[in-house]
């Protein structure tokens, strides 16, 4: 009972720093490419931090398995190292009394993955969509940033402003470039509003400018000078957002409509709270270090495993999604393969000092 509460205060206090390192590094390149993103306008720059923090939650149930993987890893690879397994043994014990106290551990962070794959990353997703839909659809100038190109929905035009007032809906110093029908244009203003038509639609009216056209590779170009001059926007602002896709659809609707895309989704969000504790029980093998040599060899080992496994996933759900793979087949046979791996290695560990018997080679050379 004590070395049970102590194991798993150990895994704890290594688990919160590995989950600290890990979500550190996580949240900063998302940072760093949704601000990218933000820079050329595909993404609305003041919903940035809500964007990083939406993606952020995508990725919170593999985050937290890899976690668990790296935390029971440590804290075996520690009690090797400093000996104290071999305290354990001495006493009677088996390397299979570690996963009582690592399925202890592994329980309530097994309940947060499974919310997260099964609620809370689908509702992420859907809100990421809806927010990048939105913007996508607004009209060409509302999306313009001061001092920066920007490439209208249909990029057929590209937009640069010197100043915006969207609540007076104008802008000020606007130069477009544009295409149609094999045609290149410039258009120079000075000033430009936003005008809404009976019908609805909404055009940029451009004041006391100059248009300048003509086919690429010929000299020919015509200049015009106007006092008023109309661009229809791309999109009406009140057009309906696209169908989601199977990434941001709640789970409930993965159950009634089961495409194939949806199928492999539905794997994935089922799958990784099975992986998890998988992970954790690969972990208590793999944890093993030899204090003379190092641990280098084994944390190396246990990075591959944990990147075929994840890959193996990804893998198995393009071919549900592709009908290579039955749902029935998929949902258990990677999981499967990596348990009986863990079976495997414990077996190797508790019962086994070689995976070959003692002098095996030997009487193999003696043999004529």
């Amino acid at each position: 009972m004590v070395f049970s509460r102590s194991v798993v205060a150990e895994l704890s206090s290594t688990a919160g720093a590995v989950f600290t390192v890990l979500f550190s590094i996580l949240f900063s390149v998302s940072l760093v490419r949704i601000l990218g993103q933000a820079a050329v306008g595909t993404v609305d720059s003041a919903a940035v931090f809500a964007i990083v923090t939406l993606t952020a939650l995508t990725t919170l149930p593999t985050l937290l398995a890899l976690t668990l993987f790296i935390a029971v890893l440590m804290t075996v690879s520690r009690s090797y190292r400093d000996s104290e397994m071999v305290v354990w043994f001495a006493s009677g014990q088996s390397l299979l009394a570690w996963i009582r106290p690592v399925l202890r551990f592994t329980a309530p962070m097994l309940l947060m993955i499974i919310a997260l794959s099964l609620l809370i990353t689908p509702w992420a997703h859907q809100q990421i969509a809806e927010s990048k839909q939105r913007f996508a659809q607004r009209d060409d100038v509302s999306r313009v940033a001061a001092g920066r190109f920007i490439e209208s929905a249909g990029v057929q035009r590209v937009f640069f402003v010197e100043s915006v007032d969207l609540q007076g809906a104008s802008v000020r110093n606007l130069f477009v470039s544009h295409r149609s029908q094999g045609r290149e244009g410039v258009i120079v203003a000075g000033e430009g509003v936003i005008e809404v038509a009976p019908k609805g639609d909404r055009y940029l009216v451009l004041l006391n400018g100059r248009r300048y056209e003509g086919v690429p590779g010929q000299p020919q170009y015509r200049m015009l000078e106007f006092d008023r001059y109309a661009i229809r926007l791309d999109t009406p602002p009140d057009a309906p957002l696209a169908e989601m896709n199977a990434l941001a659809r709640p789970t409930r609707q993965l159950l009634r409509e089961p495409t194939p895309v949806n199928r492999a989704e539905l794997f994935w969000r089922i799958g990784m709270p099975t992986a998890a504790v998988v992970l954790a029980l690969l972990a208590i093998p793999l944890g093993y270090v030899n204090p003379r040599v190092g641990r280098s060899a084994n944390l190396i080992i246990a990075v591959l495993l944990f990147a075929l496994y994840h890959n193996g996933m990804s893998i198995t759900k393009a071919w549900v999604a592709q009908e290579r793979l039955s749902f029935g087949v998929a949902v258990w046979a990677i999981h499967a393969l990596a348990l009986a791996l863990v079976a495997l290695l414990l077996l190797r560990r508790v019962y086994l000092q070689r995976w070959l018997p003692r002098g095996w080679p030997a009487r193999r050379e003696a043999a004529p």
